[in-house]
């Protein structure tokens, strides 16, 4: 059963809603990886949008960094998002771009081993203006670099403009 579908674009592209109805297409038991930290009341808002957005068939498990120690094998998941999980690495590696690189591979690596169907939601966050300082800059970089990373080892990968699904791979 193990697969791996990457999904990836711009903020308010369609990303997650896309990511929801492949969940749901795949299992009547969906369940949904949050990694999002409760930063500010900007954040809980957002949570609680994305909470509305899905049915009650849905089990929710918030991890925000070490995926790897979950056991979902068996599932259908839905990880959301990439960014907010490397957000929490990077911060929590003081914003060391080659640390943070390096944790977040190797927790991925470990997290991709299991028997399960994993829908990945992330930005593309590169595409626009060039970030004004050095830890945003180093931030794109991580983002692009695991991405890449993500989507080598995926066995569909989409990208969203304006709602609409292009398939890459």
């Amino acid at each position: 059963m193990r697969e791996i579908i990457f999904i990836t674009g711009g903020q308010r592209s369609g990303k997650s809603r896309f990511a929801q109805k492949l969940a749901e297409e795949y299992s009547s038991s969906p369940l949904y990886l949050a990694t999002s930290r409760r930063w500010d009341d900007d954040f809980e808002q957002r949570i609680r949008r994305h909470q509305a957005d899905r049915g009650e068939q849905w089990e929710t498990i918030e991890e925000e960094k070490y995926l790897r120690s979950l056991s979902l094998a068996g599932r259908t998941v839905l990880l959301d998002c990439i960014t907010l999980w490397l957000t929490n690495i990077f911060h929590d590696n003081d914003y060391n771009l080659d640390a943070a690189l390096e944790e977040a591979k190797s927790e991925w690596n470990g997290f991709i081993q299991q028997d399960f169907r994993l829908i990945i939601v992330s930005n593309e966050i590169g595409m626009g203006l060039h970030a004004p300082d050095e830890a945003s800059r180093h931030f794109t970089d991580l983002q692009g670099w695991v991405n890449q990373h993500i989507a080598a080892s995926a066995d569909k990968a989409y990208v969203m403009v304006s709602g609409i699904p292009l398939q890459l791979k």
